[in-house]
């Protein structure tokens, strides 16, 4: 049973998530198709960052809660994680745009705490320059916050989603990183990455979290806003 762990958390992500997507009144699995599409785009960026970052030794899995299923030097369990997360983090998105009326989520400062997130991330990336995720996570993040300030998105409702989301984060990152385990499923080189930890998490995955639901989510617009 040990080795279903890492699977298992996956299904427990998006369990209700997708059982949800088929509620009638606001039927999510009719916009499968434009999540399927930005997956595609994301998930290979991911995935690449990922694989380069398992065969330098800046993290790894531990093959005691793993299938033994491999893709290249990736066990199948963290491909279904670039699927699973995301799937959860869009839906939750698409179900606050009925949820919360977009009258109520515009907040005229949420401009300046982006500027702010982007000149810190930038600032930590550049002073820890010799650290692989710390330099990239925090890098990759501001040049794409950047990129959303520049062209005026809207970013309330992906601050919400991510908001929302956070607690959950924290549930499924903490069991990966070895919260209520006798190992962690995913292991960090500490030498990479700042050291601070949110409970077991490294800060970074945090900032990689949020890149990874802002990329997915303004994916999904895009490729709705294609199909309209």
């Amino acid at each position: 049973m040990k080795c279903f762990t890492y699977l298992l958390v996956n299904l427990a992500c998006i369990a209700v998530p997708l059982i949800a997507s088929f509620y009638p009144k606001h039927a999510f699995y009719k916009r499968w198709l434009s999540f399927i599409k930005s997956i595609v785009l994301v998930t290979f960026f991911f995935l690449v960052w990922d694989y380069y970052f398992t065969e330098i030794g800046v993290w790894g899995f531990n093959p005691d809660y793993l299938l033994g299923i491999y893709l290249g030097n990736l066990p199948l369990e963290e491909v279904l994680f670039f699927v699973c997360i995301p799937f959860s983090c869009v839906f939750s998105y698409f179900a606050f745009q009925y949820l919360i009326p977009a009258e109520k989520l515009k907040m005229k400062k949420l401009r300046y705490v982006t500027i702010f997130m982007i000149v810190t991330l930038i600032l930590l990336a550049v002073f820890n320059y010799n650290k692989w995720y710390t330099v990239t996570a925090f890098g990759f993040t501001a040049v794409y916050l950047a990129y959303l300030l520049a062209r005026r998105t809207e970013l309330s409702r992906h601050y919400v989603t991510y908001a929302f989301i956070f607690p959950f984060f924290l549930l499924s990152n903490g069991l990966l990183t070895g919260s209520f385990l006798d190992a962690p499923i995913v292991w960090y080189n500490n030498a990479e990455n700042l050291g601070l930890r949110l409970f077991t998490i490294p800060v970074e995955d945090s900032i990689y979290g949020l890149l990874l639901i802002f990329m997915n989510i303004e994916g999904f617009k895009y490729f709705e806003a294609k199909q309209r």
